[in-house]
Protein backbone atom coordinates (compact mmCIF):
# COMPACT_ATOMS: atom_id res chain seq x y z
CA UNK A 1 0.00 0.00 0.00
CA UNK A 2 1.69 3.34 -1.34
CA UNK A 3 0.31 6.08 -1.14
CA UNK A 4 1.88 8.54 -3.38
CA UNK A 5 2.29 12.25 -1.97
CA UNK A 6 3.54 14.44 -5.05
CA UNK A 7 5.72 17.68 -4.41
CA UNK A 8 5.02 20.08 -7.39
CA UNK A 9 8.33 20.95 -8.75
CA UNK A 10 10.16 17.04 -8.81
CA UNK A 11 12.23 18.01 -12.28
CA UNK A 12 14.07 20.48 -9.56
CA UNK A 13 14.70 17.58 -7.21
CA UNK A 14 16.03 15.53 -10.18
CA UNK A 15 18.35 18.53 -11.62
CA UNK A 16 19.20 18.98 -7.47
CA UNK A 17 19.76 15.06 -7.01
CA UNK A 18 22.53 14.85 -11.15
CA UNK A 19 24.23 18.38 -9.81
CA UNK A 20 24.42 16.73 -6.11
CA UNK A 21 26.54 13.51 -7.77
CA UNK A 22 28.75 15.72 -10.58
CA UNK A 23 29.85 17.66 -7.67
CA UNK A 24 30.49 14.88 -5.60
CA UNK A 25 29.99 16.50 -2.37
CA UNK A 26 29.23 13.09 -0.37
CA UNK A 27 28.64 14.95 3.25
CA UNK A 28 26.11 17.01 1.03
CA UNK A 29 24.33 14.15 -0.54
CA UNK A 30 24.07 12.57 2.91
CA UNK A 31 22.70 15.47 4.45
CA UNK A 32 19.98 15.59 1.47
CA UNK A 33 19.25 12.00 2.10
CA UNK A 34 18.58 12.51 5.87
CA UNK A 35 16.95 15.55 5.86
CA UNK A 36 14.29 14.06 3.45
CA UNK A 37 13.85 10.90 5.60
CA UNK A 38 13.59 13.24 8.55
CA UNK A 39 10.64 14.91 6.65
CA UNK A 40 9.19 11.17 5.96
CA UNK A 41 9.55 10.29 9.72
CA UNK A 42 6.35 11.81 11.40
CA UNK A 43 4.44 10.19 8.43
CA UNK A 44 5.19 6.86 9.23
CA UNK A 45 4.68 7.48 13.09
CA UNK A 46 1.84 8.74 12.44
CA UNK A 47 0.81 5.78 10.22
CA UNK A 48 2.29 3.17 12.67
CA UNK A 49 0.50 5.03 15.55
CA UNK A 50 -3.45 5.08 13.43
CA UNK A 51 -2.80 1.22 12.25
CA UNK A 52 -2.20 0.76 16.18
CA UNK A 53 -5.22 2.71 17.88
CA UNK A 54 -7.59 1.59 14.37
CA UNK A 55 -11.08 0.27 16.20
CA UNK A 56 -11.67 -2.88 14.43
CA UNK A 57 -15.17 -4.11 15.39
CA UNK A 58 -17.18 -6.83 14.82
CA UNK A 59 -20.70 -8.08 15.53
CA UNK A 60 -19.45 -10.29 17.88
CA UNK A 61 -20.95 -13.84 18.73
CA UNK A 62 -24.89 -14.93 19.24
CA UNK A 63 -26.07 -16.66 22.39
CA UNK A 64 -25.24 -19.98 22.22
CA UNK A 65 -22.36 -19.91 19.52
CA UNK A 66 -19.85 -21.71 20.23
CA UNK A 67 -16.15 -19.57 20.07
CA UNK A 68 -12.65 -19.29 21.65
CA UNK A 69 -9.52 -17.41 21.66
CA UNK A 70 -7.12 -16.79 18.50
CA UNK A 71 -5.66 -19.36 17.31
CA UNK A 72 -2.36 -17.13 17.37
CA UNK A 73 -1.07 -14.65 19.35
CA UNK A 74 0.72 -12.29 17.19
CA UNK A 75 -1.72 -8.98 16.91
CA UNK A 76 -2.64 -8.02 13.58
CA UNK A 77 -2.52 -4.67 14.24
CA UNK A 78 0.94 -4.48 15.89
CA UNK A 79 2.36 -6.48 12.95
CA UNK A 80 0.57 -4.22 10.21
CA UNK A 81 2.42 -1.30 12.38
CA UNK A 82 6.24 -3.02 11.97
CA UNK A 83 5.78 -3.47 8.58
CA UNK A 84 5.46 0.04 7.82
CA UNK A 85 9.11 1.31 6.39
CA UNK A 86 10.40 4.62 4.83
CA UNK A 87 12.89 4.27 1.85
CA UNK A 88 14.97 7.53 1.00
CA UNK A 89 16.38 7.85 -2.84
CA UNK A 90 18.94 10.51 -3.80
CA UNK A 91 18.90 9.31 -7.38
CA UNK A 92 16.86 8.39 -10.19
CA UNK A 93 13.33 9.26 -8.57
CA UNK A 94 14.67 10.98 -5.59
CA UNK A 95 12.20 11.58 -2.30
CA UNK A 96 10.87 9.58 0.15
CA UNK A 97 8.64 6.87 0.24
CA UNK A 98 6.46 5.97 3.32
CA UNK A 99 5.37 1.89 2.27
CA UNK A 100 3.91 -1.24 3.70
CA UNK A 101 6.89 -4.15 3.83
CA UNK A 102 4.87 -7.09 2.60
CA UNK A 103 7.55 -8.70 2.96
CA UNK A 104 7.66 -8.10 7.02
CA UNK A 105 3.73 -9.07 7.34
CA UNK A 106 3.56 -12.89 8.74
CA UNK A 107 2.58 -15.25 6.25
CA UNK A 108 -1.05 -15.51 7.38
CA UNK A 109 -1.88 -11.89 7.01
CA UNK A 110 -1.87 -11.18 2.81
CA UNK A 111 -1.62 -7.64 1.79
CA UNK A 112 -5.50 -7.74 0.71
CA UNK A 113 -5.77 -7.67 4.80
CA UNK A 114 -4.35 -4.06 4.52
CA UNK A 115 -5.85 -3.00 1.78
CA UNK A 116 -9.40 -4.18 3.19
CA UNK A 117 -9.18 -2.68 6.66
CA UNK A 118 -8.05 0.90 4.72
CA UNK A 119 -11.60 0.34 3.17
CA UNK A 120 -13.34 -0.17 6.21
CA UNK A 121 -14.84 -3.83 5.75
CA UNK A 122 -12.96 -6.74 6.40
CA UNK A 123 -14.16 -10.77 5.80
CA UNK A 124 -12.30 -13.55 6.63
CA UNK A 125 -13.01 -16.82 7.17
CA UNK A 126 -13.53 -17.79 10.66
CA UNK A 127 -10.51 -19.98 12.36
CA UNK A 128 -9.97 -20.64 8.72
CA UNK A 129 -13.05 -22.27 7.90
CA UNK A 130 -14.19 -21.29 4.37
CA UNK A 131 -17.86 -22.53 4.96
CA UNK A 132 -17.73 -19.76 7.43
CA UNK A 133 -17.32 -16.06 7.35
CA UNK A 134 -17.04 -13.20 9.58
CA UNK A 135 -16.99 -9.47 8.90
CA UNK A 136 -15.41 -7.05 10.75
CA UNK A 137 -15.25 -2.78 10.12
CA UNK A 138 -12.94 -0.31 11.04
CA UNK A 139 -12.63 3.02 10.39
CA UNK A 140 -12.09 3.53 6.69
CA UNK A 141 -9.30 5.33 4.72
CA UNK A 142 -7.17 5.72 7.81
CA UNK A 143 -4.31 5.19 5.88
CA UNK A 144 -5.43 7.88 2.96
CA UNK A 145 -6.25 10.74 5.94
CA UNK A 146 -3.01 10.03 7.71
CA UNK A 147 -1.17 10.53 4.75
CA UNK A 148 -3.20 13.80 3.02
CA UNK A 149 -2.89 15.17 6.91
CA UNK A 150 1.42 15.24 6.24
CA UNK A 151 1.15 16.66 2.75
CA UNK A 152 1.42 20.28 3.27
CA UNK A 153 4.18 19.54 6.09
CA UNK A 154 6.09 17.23 3.70
CA UNK A 155 5.93 19.56 0.61
CA UNK A 156 7.55 22.93 2.36
CA UNK A 157 10.16 20.71 4.12
CA UNK A 158 11.08 18.97 0.94
CA UNK A 159 11.59 22.42 -0.79
CA UNK A 160 13.40 24.24 2.54
CA UNK A 161 15.76 20.97 1.85
CA UNK A 162 16.08 21.47 -1.74
CA UNK A 163 17.00 25.34 -1.51
CA UNK A 164 19.41 24.71 1.03
CA UNK A 165 21.26 21.90 -0.76
CA UNK A 166 20.79 23.98 -4.16
CA UNK A 167 22.45 27.37 -1.95
CA UNK A 168 25.53 24.96 -0.86
CA UNK A 169 26.36 24.06 -4.51
CA UNK A 170 26.02 27.60 -5.89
Amino acid sequence: MVQDIRVIGTGQLLELSARLRRAGHENIRSSFHRRIRRAAEPLRDDLQDAIRRLDIRSQGRGAGKRGGRSPTTRPLRRSIAAAIRISVRNTGNPGARVWLDKGLLPPDIPMGVVNRLNEGRLRHPVFGNKRRWAQQNATPLWWDRTVRSHHDRITREVGRVADDVRRHLE
